[in-house]
């Protein structure tokens, strides 16, 4: 039963700013916890109001419709404002809205982010000084383009008055996590346990699932060199360096890849670069030879032959495209599907066929250096990751 404490306790106000092609899912995992407390508890626990800059319906990355409560210029009384982005964050940062964020934010006004929301939060200067989260495909471009935050791989991140998720069910673990600091532990299990939830994740627990998980435990040298690898992209280690970061020799490291992975070491590190060079042509507008500097690559030519022979299309054709998708959306109301192929990463080489690897060592460059990948090995890659997702 609840006290007369509880049952005069004010309720906590949020807000929602759904920005065009938004994640429903980030979206929906934010609501929902919500609304199952005040369920759960026979009280209202929270409220929430949902905002659009204008105060029309904007179309989710999925292609459905919100009619919002009200414009952003009604933004009254809230505790906290949610940002919610997902696909083309680009076209979420309009002027508009960055301006309306500044204004709100020189408030008394806690701010939040559901997937690339922390993107739109960032360009308005609204993320200085903080330590954030957002979706892993964005993690290297909210890096480049924003130096003065605090860019981590944690599902979520809550600094001071700062609360940011990765895109999928990651907010549904974050509002788990404040509910349990604002209203108690049961009635979150409760709604962990309503939602079929195996247990509530902290803000420690990975976006991605590691390779470790995915190799098990026996072979701590391998995920010790990818590790290796992934932290150093701009400036890429030979393989004899990697070979001695480890403590094993050049072949036994060569023969760990080729025997768990299907691939030399340095065809997998030459496939993450690209990825992140992906991810960078993508969702930046930096010019590519930053971009190709950016990555470990010697010269702009250099980088844009590997890239054309792992995707099948140079990098200045694929940024051009990539504009051409996005304006052919908006000619059909946004209902077009936006959704770019998923990077290709060298991460996902362990799935291949053995009969599709690409010709083992012989492919190697000696000492270290990229080689060239197999033509449109990348767009095959991508294609099973659609299948199996």
């Amino acid at each position: 039963m609840a006290s007369s404490s509880d049952s005069a306790r004010k309720p906590i106000r949020l807000g929602f700013l759904l920005t065009p092609y938004y994640s429903m899912i980030a979206f929906a995992s934010a609501i929902e916890p919500l609304r199952m407390a005040n369920r759960l508890s026979g009280q209202e626990l929270y409220q929430w109001v949902t905002y659009t800059v204008d105060g029309d319906a904007v179309i989710a990355s999925n292609g459905l419709e919100i009619r919002p409560d009200a414009a952003v210029a009604n933004v009254r009384d809230l505790n906290t404002l949610f940002v919610c982005a997902g696909l083309d964050v680009e076209a979420a940062c309009d002027r508009n809205t960055i301006s309306w964020l500044r204004k709100l934010g020189q408030q008394r006004l806690n701010f939040g982010a559901l997937c690339t929301g922390s993107h739109v939060l960032a360009r308005a200067g609204l993320l200085d000084g903080y330590r954030c989260t957002i979706h892993w495909e964005n993690i290297a471009s909210m890096r480049e383009g924003f130096p003065r935050v605090v860019v981590s791989y944690e599902l979520f991140e809550i600094d001071r008055d700062r609360f940011t998720s990765a895109g999928g069910t990651a907010p549904l673990d974050m509002m788990l996590n404040l509910i349990t600091q604002q209203i108690g532990p049961e009635i979150a299990t409760a709604i962990s346990e309503a939602f079929a939830c195996e247990r509530i994740r902290g803000r420690h627990d990975r976006q991605r699932i590691p390779l470790q998980l995915r190799l098990g435990t026996s072979q701590p040298k391998l995920i010790e060199t990818v590790s290796i690898m992934e932290s150093n992209i701009e400036e890429p280690i030979s393989l004899d360096e990697l070979a001695r970061h480890v403590g094993v020799s050049r072949r036994q490291l060569e023969r760990l890849f080729q025997k768990h992975l299907n691939c030399v070491p340095t065809r997998y590190y030459l496939e993450l670069r690209l990825a992140r060079a992906r991810q960078l042509l993508l969702q930046t507008s930096i010019s590519i030879v930053d971009v190709a500097f950016a990555c470990g690559f010697v010269s702009a030519p250099h980088f844009s032959k590997c890239y054309r022979d792992y995707y099948g299309i140079p990098p200045r054709e694929e940024r051009r495209l990539r504009g051409t998708r996005i304006g052919e959306a908006d000619a059909h109301s946004g209902r077009a599907n936006l959704e770019p192929e998923l990077p290709a990463e060298g991460a996902k080489a362990f799935v291949r066929d053995e009969a599709k690897s690409d010709n083992g060592i012989e492919d190697e460059v000696e000492g270290g250096e990229e080689t060239t990948p197999a033509p449109g090995s990348g767009t095959r890659r991508a294609a099973s990751r659609r299948e199996d997702s």
